[in-house]
């Protein structure tokens, strides 16, 4: 924040950004692009933690990449195609979503410790404040809202 005294310019402190932090990065799908993700990810919060002072703790930060991991790795084997994964932050919370070329829906199973795999979206669903799912003219949308909530750990 800037105050203006008498024409003197004094600086009171970090300006607080006013648009959130945006990045967005594209996959083909070959061998090695959800750790890719992943680093994409973690490269980005380490940003807000810079430009935004945003408060990170090791539970959120391990919530986004694991998101991350969980919302690339649908979209890795259920499209056929190349996807996107769009990250929009600001010091409370992040959006991780992810565009591929499947127009098929994920679904949400019902839980079940016996079920071997296909728990990918109840785990975002348990790390995420919210959870949308999107048709889009090319395939779809899957977000997720990540808050930080200051678990400091």
């Amino acid at each position: 924040m800037t105050e203006y005294l008498d024409g003197a310019v004094i600086p009171t402190g970090f300006d607080v950004p006013v648009e959130p932090l945006r990045r967005a990065a594209h996959f083909t799908g070959e061998p090695g692009c959800i750790a890719e993700a992943r680093s994409t990810a973690s490269l980005f919060l380490d940003q807000l933690r810079t430009e935004w002072c945003a408060e990170i703790g090791q539970r959120a930060d391990g919530a986004v990449l694991l998101v991350v991991s969980e919302l690339v790795t649908n979209a890795d084997r259920h499209s056929n195609g190349p996807y996107i994964l769009e990250l929009e932050g600001t010091d409370a919370s992040v959006t991780v979503t992810v565009y591929d070329s499947s127009g098929a829906v994920p679904r949400l199973f019902p839980r079940d410790p016996e079920r071997v795999g296909r728990h990918g979206l109840e785990i975002v669903h348990a790390l995420a404040e919210t959870v949308t799912v999107e048709r889009v003219p090319v395939g779809k949308r899957v977000s997720a809202v990540v808050r930080f909530d200051g678990d400091g750990d």
